[in-house]
C-alpha cells in the first residue's frame, strides 16, 4: 500500500465523502474512487459503507484508519526534519494573472493561504493567456488565471469569475447614446474599438470580435503583438471621442472627467476568468488556494 493511497483513504473518512476528499486532495473524484476500490481489493475487505449521505468506515476500515494515520504522522515528521536540516523551509507558488482582474479576487484567497501555509512564498506575474499556458506546460507556473479554458486533459480548470463588460466612452458621447438600460452595443458602430493583440488570448479574442460583428461593429485589425495593453493607452484613445473600449464595472484605474463607464444594454459581452493548473499536481498549498478561490462572489 502506497503513502498516496493511505492519504486518500484518510481524507475520505475524515471528510465523510468522496467529493469533499477529492477537493481536499486536489484530484478528480473518479481517480479517488479507483484508489479506494483498489485498497478494498488489496485487503479483500470492505473498508467503507457508502450511502446517499456520504461514507463511513467499516470496522476493518477504522483499523486501517488508525494505522494509516500513524504511518502518515511518521512520514510527515521525517519530511519536516529533513526540510529543516536542508534549510528548504519555504516553497514558491508562481501565479500568472491578466492585466485586468477584480481587485478582491486574489487578495482574500492569498490571505487565507498565508495563514494556512506560512512557508509558501507567492510570486505573481502579469501575463497574457497564451504566455501563461506556455509556462504551465513547461512547469514554470503553478497556477494561471486565464481568459479561456485550455483544451485537453493535461490541465484542470475552474471558473472563478464572470464579468458583464460595459464600455468606457467619452462622457458626452456616452450620454447621447445611453438609454434606460445602458448603451446598446450596436449604437457604438460609428466608433473604433480599442482592442488587444489576438495572440495573447486567441479564443477569447475570436469570441469577443464575433459578438462585435454580430452587432454591426467592425473590430478592425488586431493590435500588433508586443503593444502594451495598459490603462493609459486605452484612455488616451477613448478620450478623443472617436473610440470605445470594453471594461468591467470594477474598473480599478481612476478615470478623467472626460470619460465615463456605461453598462451595455442586455449584457451581450461576458468575460470569464479560469483558474488553471496542472492536473497531476498534488501540492497542498496550491489545493488550498484553489479551494479559497472557489467561493461565491
Amino acid at each position: 500500500m502506497e503513502i498516496r493511497a493511505m492519504r486518500a483513504f484518510v481524507a475520505v473518512v475524515e471528510e465523510g465523502g468522496l467529493s469533499a476528499a477529492a477537493r481536499r486532495l486536489h484530484i478528480s473524484q473518479p481517480a479517488l474512487s479507483q484508489t479506494v476500490g483498489a485498497l478494498e481489493r488489496e485487503f479483500g475487505q470492505q473498508l467503507l459503507i457508502r450511502s446517499s449521505t456520504g461514507v463511513q468506515a467499516t470496522e476493518t476500515g477504522l483499523t486501517l484508519l488508525s494505522e494509516a494515520r500513524a504511518v502518515l504522522a511518521h512520514c510527515d515528521q521525517a519530511l519536516a526534519v529533513m526540510t529543516a536540516r536542508t534549510g528548504q523551509r519555504a516553497t514558491t507558488l508562481r501565479i500568472g494573472i491578466p492585466l485586468e482582474l477584480p481587485a478582491d479576487l486574489l487578495s482574500k484567497a492569498l490571505l487565507d493561504l498565508s495563514t494556512a501555509h506560512p512557508g509558501t512564498r507567492v510570486t505573481v506575474r502579469h501575463l497574457s493567456t497564451s504566455a501563461q499556458v506556455a509556462l504551465l506546460h513547461s512547469g514554470d507556473l503553478e497556477l494561471g488565471l486565464l481568459r479561456e479554458r485550455p483544451q485537453g486533459q493535461e490541465f484542470d480548470a475552474m471558473l472563478v469569475v464572470k464579468e458583464q463588460l460595459g464600455v468606457l466612452v467619452a462622457a458626452e458621447r456616452g450620454a447621447d447614446l445611453t438609454g434606460p438600460d445602458g448603451i446598446p452595443l450596436d449604437a457604438l458602430n460609428e466608433l473604433s474599438w480599442v482592442g488587444f493583440p489576438r495572440s495573447g488570448s486567441p479564443a477569447w479574442y475570436d469570441e469577443l470580435t464575433a459578438v462585435l460583428r454580430s452587432h454591426g461593429i467592425d473590430p478592425g485589425p488586431p493590435v500588433p503583438d508586443g503593444q502594451p495593453l495598459i490603462a493609459e493607452v486605452k484612455l488616451a484613445s477613448v478620450s478623443a471621442g472617436r473610440a470605445f473600449t470594453l471594461a468591467p464595472p470594477s474598473w480599478s484605474q481612476p478615470l478623467p472627467d472626460t470619460i465615463t463607464w456605461f453598462p451595455l444594454a442586455g449584457h451581450p459581452i461576458v468575460r470569464r476568468t479560469w483558474a488553471v493548473w496542472n492536473a497531476g499536481s498534488h501540492r497542498p498549498d496550491l489545493g488550498h488556494l484553489i479551494a479559497a478561490l472557489d467561493q461565491p462572489r
